[in-house]
């Protein structure tokens, strides 16, 4: 269907390549039709590029995905509410007071030895790509330690090259840790069937070590997949609050106008099949105190340093 360039027929298009490619419709009970119904209603065809826009904004927000963005030359939409309406749990002041200024970097990872010889790594965006020297480089230093804490709050995703690159030092075989279908068609169930998702074992320096991965709410994306996966490495425990979601890899099309609209079209699941596009619940639930706040303290990596000692003593 050829679309022509005027308010109508751009909201008309933008609805449509939504209705036919988006993957989440059934699972978050949303009556594309209703949407219609609600924001066609106020489309008028004198108006204004800036109108428009906030009005197919509003309409894309129905979808409560963070991977949808409607994109102008003048703004990009996108929706908040997955962390807006959960603590942070992240303080990055207080997080300077561990890292201190003798940490080192590498692949956009920060990681330091704590004076308790746990091993500390911040990674803030899987957009920064860590190289296999980089791996190896830290891991071999941090051979020493009780265990490492990995740090991915308020990691945003990135790349999913990064997450098996990472993850891999963490298995020591092949391993199933979820699946992926896509859209085959215009329909809302139109899916392909499940496709396996492995981490493989790399076949260098891998940690034998406890592991613990600290997670909040604005863990999301790429980041979401990246906890999804650690789940099943065997010495990994997931330390915080339940991540953000965002398991939609997105796609890209055009409007007539030239605004582009990103949308999620593959929904990623874990290994029993089921849905992570609203978050991983972590397997040690803990928040930040505001008495610890107020002593420097970050609640949740002294849990995790609490859990790599007494694993340690166990062991």
């Amino acid at each position: 269907m050829r679309f022509d360039n005027d308010p109508r027929s751009n909201f008309d298009a933008l609805w449509k390549i939504i209705d036919e490619n988006y993957c989440f419709f059934e699972y978050k009970q949303i009556d594309w039709d209703a949407v219609y119904r609600k924001y066609g209603a106020r489309v008028k065809s004198d108006m204004g590029n800036y109108a428009l826009f906030e009005l197919m904004s509003e309409m894309l927000s129905e979808l409560k995905d963070g991977h949808v963005n409607l994109i102008a030359s003048h703004d990009m939409s996108r929706y908040w509410n997955w962390s807006e309406d959960y603590p942070s749990n992240f303080d990055a002041d207080i997080q300077k007071k561990y890292l201190g200024r003798d940490y080192s970097i590498a692949g956009g990872m920060f990681y330091k030895i704590l004076e308790d010889n746990v091993g500390y790594i911040y990674y803030g965006s899987f957009s920064n790509d860590v190289g296999d020297g980089n791996m190896s480089q830290i891991l071999s230093q941090m051979s020493i330690c009780k265990g490492i804490i990995i740090d991915v709050r308020n990691n945003g995703g990135g790349s999913l090259t990064n997450v098996e690159r990472i993850a891999s030092r963490f298995f020591n075989e092949k391993t199933l840790v979820g699946y992926i279908s896509h859209k085959i068609g215009k329909g809302h169930n139109d899916f392909s069937d499940f496709y396996p998702k492995y981490i493989n074992s790399h076949d260098k320096i891998r940690y034998q070590k406890p592991v613990m991965v600290l997670t909040n709410r604005s863990c999301y994306s790429a980041t979401n997949d990246f906890v999804n996966a650690m789940k099943h490495a065997p010495n990994a425990t997931i330390v915080g609050d339940k991540t953000g979601g965002g398991s939609g890899l997105p796609f890209s099309s055009e409007l007539p106008n030239g605004w582009s609209v990103r949308f999620s079209a593959s929904p990623m699941y874990d290994a029993n099949k089921q849905h992570i596009e609203f978050g991983i619940d972590p397997d040690v639930q803990v928040s930040m105190t505001d008495s610890d706040k107020s002593k420097g303290k970050d609640t949740i990596i002294e849990k995790a340093r609490e859990l790599i000692q007494s694993q340690s003593a166990s062991r």
